[in-house]
């Protein structure tokens, strides 16, 4: 199992287990405790009362039995937002279904009424998509997602890949989403409806209407496997950039890369965007984080459904301790980009600047369901920055406020009076004096 079991004895569930992280290879050394974000693992759970009749169930109520069961064993609100869990579960296995659209539409229902917009439904198509973005390889166009929150949430295009379909055929950030292939992404769409859309076999072609500045463009792309680039890096006038797009297990390996070959090349400073990046694997942002913290350092505090802390900190010195750090982050930073910036910023280590960042301070695993029915995505735990303060719907406030940057160079954004290095402790200003 991906978490750790409960202790047999109240006070051993009471107990902080305390995880620590090797810092030089970003490789956590506690395997049995390993916190995902996103967790494709296959589980199976049941009671005696649910056993007695599942043999005699129909296709459609044994799926959704199993998805009950799914969220049963690891919600994290045990008062299932005050549902009668048990009682849900017996009138809708009980229920006869036409077909499994019935009962995929049953499932949707029943997870949808725990009040908890992260713990969801994922049909078949929306499962799929969730593993292709997981696993980093898929036919696509080559853009990340999301919604423009200052008109009407419309889905846009967030990032291209550099030389995907997309970036080849002239697509660009913040390009708004009409239509792809006849499908109107007006009529609110989802980022998850049109990247369904956007993706299918290899070869094929896909029609896409687009608008930017007022103006509609046509496109018509051929999609290709796509190897998304989670990290990306270049050097600014001494100042080393270092984006990046999401975290998964090969993060803290990329930046650490990044970071040798920009300090090769002359960098003495560091700036690394999280703008737009949604999280990912919070080990990969436990892990990333260590890389730039002294030893003994708290990273995260996660709390499961059994109230069992675990104090996840640093064993070894990171790479880099000296050289000035910021971090950019706006409102679309979630989750384990977030563990990755609370941790800097409340050490001492990193400047935030930018826009408060989202505030998801809880932790999904997502469990498929047999059959080709899906998955169902759960939260499974809370967590506490190093401070112990609780981000979840609040977001980490910035030290330096910057609006959009558009520029192709996000280093000239940050202004020249927050370039300035401090005296220890290490509470650094920005990117300090690159003169």
């Amino acid at each position: 199992a991906p978490f750790s079991s409960s202790s047999s004895s109240e006070e051993e569930e009471k107990e902080t287990v305390v995880r620590r992280t090797n810092t030089k290879t970003g490789v956590g050394t506690v395997v049995a405790a390993v916190m995902l974000s996103l967790s494709l693992a296959v589980c199976a759970f049941s009671t005696p009362a649910q056993a007695r009749d599942y043999g005699s169930m129909t296709e459609e109520q044994k799926a959704v039995a199993e998805a009950w069961r799914v969220v049963d064993n690891s919600f994290l609100d045990r008062s299932f937002n005050g549902k009668d869990w048990f009682q849900m579960r017996q009138t809708l296995v009980q229920k006869k279904y036409k077909n499994m659209d019935e009962a995929r539409a049953a499932i949707d229902q029943m997870v949808s009424s725990l009040g908890d917009k992260y713990t969801r439904y994922l049909p078949p198509s929306k499962y799929q998509s969730m593993v292709d973005s997981a696993t980093g390889t898929l036919a696509g166009v080559g853009v990340q997602l999301s919604t423009n929150s200052n008109n009407n949430n419309q889905v846009i295009a967030l990032d291209v890949e550099p030389n995907s379909p997309a970036s080849r055929g002239g697509i660009q950030p913040l390009d708004i989403f009409l239509e792809v292939d006849g499908f109107n992404c007006l009529s609110g769409a989802t980022p998850d409806d049109v990247a369904a859309k956007l993706r299918g076999p290899e070869g094929s072609k896909v029609g896409i209407v687009m608008e930017r500045d007022g103006k509609k463009l046509d496109f018509i792309l051929t999609r290709q496997l796509i190897r998304v680039t989670s990290v990306l890096s270049y050097l600014s006038n001494k100042i080393g950039v270092i984006r990046i797009k999401s975290f998964s297990g090969t993060t803290a390996e990329l930046v650490n890369d990044a970071w040798t070959e920009l300090k090769k090349k002359g960098a003495t400073a560091f700036l690394i965007d999280l703008r737009g990046n949604p999280g990912g694997l919070l080990t990969g942002g436990v892990d990333a984080a260590s890389l730039f913290l002294e030893a003994n350092k708290p990273i995260v505090f996660t709390v499961n459904k059994n109230g069992i802390v675990d104090a996840q900190q640093t064993l070894a010195p990171g790479i880099d301790l000296d050289d000035p750090l910021v971090l950019f982050v706006d409102g679309n930073t979630a989750s384990a980009a977030e563990v990755f910036a609370a941790a800097l910023k409340e050490n001492g280590r990193a400047t935030l600047v930018g826009q408060q960042t989202f505030g998801k301070g809880i932790v999904q695993t997502v469990r498929p369901l047999s059959n080709d029915n899906g998955g169902v995505a759960v939260t499974v735990q809370k967590y506490e920055t190093p401070k112990h303060n609780n981000i979840n719907k609040q977001g980490i406030p910035v030290d330096i406020v910057i609006s959009d940057c558009t520029k192709t160079d996000v280093a000239s954004c940050v202004p020249d009076s927050s370039r300035k290095r401090s005296k220890k402790p290490r509470v650094r200003s920005c990117l300090g004096n690159l003169a």
